[in-house]
């Protein structure tokens, strides 16, 4: 079988890069290493994670602010079996809509542990059955990326856990230690604390979601303290041990050599993910990784090798489901014969906290030390009628503009569907826009995203009309 084009892995990234070269007439094929499609983000990832934000925003919601509008219940309860079916079902039903699309596009799905024999043959090694190979002119290694957990923390996937067994404790945990205060960490950490878990966060920086605008993290951590979570910062943990029943936790300030410790029911390694490239056959075809495993690649995402493509997680960048679709989309257009374009300082970061966190360009900090000349402006959602009403008052949102252009360089939102809202931002800096066309744009009211334009009305001379 001799394909235009071969995708190994169907996350995001491959599969979306599937499609959009089946499109565009190329013959294409699509190897996943698992029984379902989606990678990790449909099968242990964004998606799932998700569905529990959601149905564990809805306890906490019953159970602290119903009484406020007026609803009364009785004998309120967690059905953590079924909130883990409701789950399974959302990624069965997402899963299958990815196979439905391969189908339709007439993509060739093979299921396997793909590996390069050399730069044309793809061997496929199913977990049962013959070993095929088929031939390709082009490949996309689109692999993702996996937990990292340092052989110090004994992760045992019972109770020194990562994000893939943290979808699936089918009872509400009594206490649960996070190691690091990013974003996979902390979202799964506002599931469980809103369900009633203790939840203790050791982040060996000095701020929660370090790679976002300092504005943000302090938002952030303010609203989860607000739901019991507590915040070890500058430590760093030196050691986990599990047991049947628990883990014990040993940790110390970053400056001293005290050592201290916590037991808790389950310790959620979340300090990151590493790209995965195992067993992969790279040493075939002489593609080199770097020191963290990433896969080099030029401005057209093809590696050394001519004809073979990387992207996503396995690549240099932030590790984002959408970073990897517009990457895939970018490989199959540039095979098509197109001139596609992809501007990374413009794809947006989101945290599915409640409330979220989004932002887009650069952060404060990052105009400060390139010397830029910035203006600020920013707005509370405390100050938002649309936000008073549905009671989500936390946040609010900053934008940075050019003092001498006005044009805007970064948004950073902390609150009520700002994951949606930073779509306005993304679609004003594509055009270069300022934060006078922000202004001119009518916004509905009421709405969340009158907060952006009253935001944009103070970073153009302090004339915000709810402030």
């Amino acid at each position: 079988m001799q394909y235009d084009l071969t995708v190994i892995g169907s996350g995001p990234g491959g599969y979306v890069a599937a499609i959009r070269a089946s499109q565009l007439g190329l013959k294409t094929a699509i190897i996943e290493k698992y029984d379902t499609l989606g990678g990790t983000c449909l099968n242990v990832g964004c998606i799932p994670s998700k569905a529990l934000l959601d149905s564990s925003e809805h306890y906490h919601n019953a159970k602290e602010n119903f009484s406020v509008h007026g609803i009364e219940l009785k004998n309120l309860q967690i059905n953590m079996k079924q909130m883990i079916a409701r789950k399974d079902e959302v990624v069965d039903t997402t899963c299958k809509g990815v196979s439905f699309l391969m189908k339709k596009n007439k993509i060739d799905v093979f299921h396997g542990h793909g590996s390069f024999q050399d730069k044309n043959t793809i061997q496929i090694k199913p977990t049962k059955g013959k070993v095929q190979t088929i031939t390709t002119k082009n490949t996309i290694i689109a692999t993702g990326s996996k937990p990292i957990a340092p052989p110090a923390f004994n992760y045992d996937k019972k109770r020194v856990i990562t994000s893939t067994e943290a979808l699936n404790i089918n009872k509400v945990p009594k206490s649960m230690v996070i190691i690091g205060g990013g974003v996979i960490g902390l979202e799964l950490g506002s599931v469980y604390a809103r369900l009633g878990t203790q939840i203790e966060v050791i982040e060996y920086g000095d701020r929660i979601i370090a790679g976002m605008d300092k504005d943000c993290s302090k938002e952030l951590m303010r609203s989860l303290k607000k739901i019991g979570i507590k915040f070890h910062l500058k430590h760093m943990v030196t050691s986990v041990k599990g047991t049947a029943k628990g883990a014990t936790i040993t940790y110390k300030k970053r400056d001293t050599e005290d050592e201290l410790s916590i037991k808790a029911d389950y310790c959620l390694i979340a300090i990151g993910r590493s790209a995965y490239t195992d067993g992969l056959g790279l040493e075939n075809v002489g593609i080199a990784t770097d020191d963290k495993g990433k896969v080099q690649v030029n401005d057209k995402l093809e590696t050394n090798v001519p004809g073979i493509f990387a992207i996503g997680d396995v690549v240099a960048g932030a590790m984002l489901a959408h970073k990897a679709e517009e990457e895939g989309t970018f490989v199959a257009e540039h095979l098509s014969g197109q001139h596609p374009h992809i501007n990374y300082n413009l794809i947006p970061g989101v945290v599915y906290t409640w409330p979220e966190v989004a932002d887009v360009g650069q952060t404060e900090g990052q105009l400060k030390e390139a010397g830029v000349d910035y203006k600020v402006g920013k707005f509370p959602f405390k100050a938002l009628g649309r936000a008073r009403a549905s009671m989500d008052t936390d946040g609010m949102i900053k934008i940075l503009a050019d003092a001498k252009t006005d044009e805007v360089l970064g948004v950073h939102m902390v609150g009520p569907r700002v994951a949606d809202i930073i779509a306005e931002a993304v679609a004003i800096m594509e055009y270069r826009g300022s934060a006078e066309d922000i202004v001119r744009m009518s916004h509905a009211h009421p709405t969340y995203t009158e907060a952006v334009r009253e935001a944009a009305m103070d970073a153009t001379g302090k004339r915000s009309i709810h402030m």
